[in-house]
């Protein structure tokens, strides 16, 4: 018989731990071979029951020391756990505990001040764009050397500055966007030329019509002006011009002296002028036959002849006839032919002197004149020398004065305004103004607007301070005149007559539906920042009164 068959007849409850105790020791002892009897494994097991209930709990307890330590630790953190819960409440949940307090009226107080609605930019403070100056040599038949005038790095070029002198010729600046690019004189026209009266017009030099695009001489007589003024001597004649003005001088004399002489020999030919002599001896023809027919026809009888009588008077007809021929106008055919070839020799030479002498007028090569834009301009950089020849960028020069430029999205765009005078911060905190010169649209519709402004004038220090800054730029589009009341949009309701009113709190804003208040009945203006100017027109309104904006 197995020792797991005496476990098996065990009774319950009479010791079955200590015995399985037993039969476990007898397992593990592999050695032995003796089979234990009943009665005697039951005798055994009496005694380990007596020799082991005292010391089996406790050799149990001490083989699981720390387990048992945990186990008590974990049970009296759960029941202090439980009693705090029941015990003590935190602050939320005393509050969510809570009974909810009365609701009172949400106010706000009445604003006195200025109303203003801005359309902010960041803006960028430079001196103008730069530009690269190029000096044109075309009109230069030899070689084009630098021989003076070279401004300096900080030079301020303004209308009629010297920017260069080229082989003893200036370069003189005029305001203009359109650059020079051909040599100006009488009969020319173009936008050029517009342009260039319009420069002149702009310095107070008359150069005739400004709305008239022809070089007439208005506008040479314009230009020997501005020659004078800058100091310099008019641009050379073409080679040739003068001697052949002087030529076409003479030609014009000589041919007024043929017309003259044409002229007198017509005359006297168409005057009828008879030769006196002839008239004379005319006269006593007539005056003779007049006798001999008076002599013939005093005779009477035989010595009457009415044939000789007929013959005196045929005579005395042809002396009369004879002597009215003298005073028959004479052919001027010939003095007229010679006349009209003399005047259109004269026509000519005329035509030819206008010609020379316009070859000889004040004219504008192209390479004395420079045309820039927002003058006046700073030089900046100068990459030119007396003695040499300028060739490439000869100088680089940017605008005079500082500008704000930036931009904004189409929408603030359309409010803005040339003419606005906006605010600025300075690196001091000081504000500072600038007004808009110059608002264009982008070139698609959702692109953004480039905006330019031009701030008030600068100390040294302060363009020092703030050139090739960013500022933040607050630009008014609607403002009140000055100081006004003003409320929330939501504290204005209306009332029965579609009219504007405001619900001012009389007594403690915090006894909710029972606060004692009144209406105001107000006229609404300028909304800007969150507030709207309101004007009392039925009722009380005082900076400070609380006005109700919900509840």
């Amino acid at each position: 018989m197995s020792a797991k068959r005496h476990s098996d007849a065990a009774a319950p409850g009479d010791g079955s731990d200590d015995e399985t105790t037993v039969i476990a020791e007898l397992e593990d002892d592999a050695p032995r071979t003796e089979v234990l009897e009943f009665d005697e494994l039951t005798a055994a097991a009496g005694d380990a029951e007596k020799g082991k209930k005292g010391s089996g709990w406790s050799r149990v307890f001490r083989g699981n020391k720390g387990l048992w330590i945990s186990a008590v630790v974990a049970i009296v953190a759960l029941i202090g756990g439980l009693l705090i819960g029941h015990f003590i409440t935190s602050p939320a949940d005393a509050a969510n505990n809570a009974k909810a307090p009365d609701a009172g009226l949400i106010t706000v107080p009445v604003e006195y001040g200025k109303l203003s609605n801005d359309v902010t930019i960041r803006s960028d403070i430079s001196f103008a764009d730069s530009v690269d100056v190029k000096l044109d040599t075309s009109s230069f038949s030899g070689g084009a050397i630098v021989t003076g005038q070279v401004p300096a790095v900080g030079t301020e070029l303004k209308a009629l500055s010297i920017v260069a002198e080229i082989s003893g010729r200036p370069v003189f600046v005029l305001p203009g966007d359109l650059p020079s690019y051909r040599t100006l004189r009488i009969g020319v026209s173009g936008p050029d030329v517009l342009q260039l009266k319009q420069a002149l017009a702009s310095v107070g030099i008359a150069a005739g019509d400004v709305s008239n695009n022809v070089f007439d001489q208005a506008l040479a007589d314009g230009i020997a002006a501005l020659y004078a003024q800058v100091g310099y001597p008019l641009p050379p004649s073409d080679e040739g011009a003068d001697d052949g003005y002087r030529a076409a001088q003479q030609a014009v004399t000589d041919a007024q002296t043929n017309v003259n002489q044409a002229q007198a020999a017509y005359d006297k030919a168409a005057s009828g002028t008879v030769d006196p002599v002839a008239l004379k001896q005319a006269d006593n023809a007539v005056a003779s036959a007049k006798r001999t027919l008076a002599d013939l026809e005093a005779k009477t009888g035989e010595e009457r002849s009415e044939s000789a009588i007929g013959d005196a008077r045929d005579n005395l007809a042809l002396a009369q006839l004879q002597r009215d021929q003298l005073f028959v106008a004479a052919d001027t055919s010939s003095e007229w032919s010679a006349l009209e070839s003399a005047r259109a020799g004269l026509s000519s030479a005329q035509e030819s002197l206008e010609d020379a002498r316009q070859a000889v007028q004040p004219y504008l090569p192209s390479s004395e004149v420079l045309y820039l834009t927002q003058l006046p301009r700073l030089v900046n950089e100068v990459n030119i020398a007396r003695g040499s020849a300028p060739e490439g960028v000869a100088m680089t020069v940017s605008g005079a004065t500082l500008e704000l430029a930036g931009s904004v999205a189409a929408a603030d765009g359309k409010l803005l305004a040339v003419g606005t005078v906006a605010t600025f911060a300075m690196p001091d905190d000081s504000e500072h103004t600038a007004t808009i010169t110059k608002v264009e649209p982008g070139k698609n519709a959702t692109d953004r607007w480039s905006v330019t402004l031009e701030p008030a004038p600068f100390t040294a220090e302060q363009i020092q301070q703030v050139q090739g800054s960013n500022v933040r730029v607050q630009i008014p589009v609607g403002a009140t005149e000055g100081d006004v009341l003003s409320v929330p949009p939501s504290a204005l309701t209306a009332g029965p007559g579609g009219e504007s009113r405001v619900e001012v709190v009389v007594g403690d804003p915090r006894d909710g539906e029972d606060a004692e208040t009144r209406l105001v009945t107000v006229e609404t203006g300028l909304a800007a920042g969150g507030y709207v100017e309101v004007k009392p027109i039925k009722g009380e309104l005082e900076e400070g009164d609380l006005v109700v904006v919900g509840s």
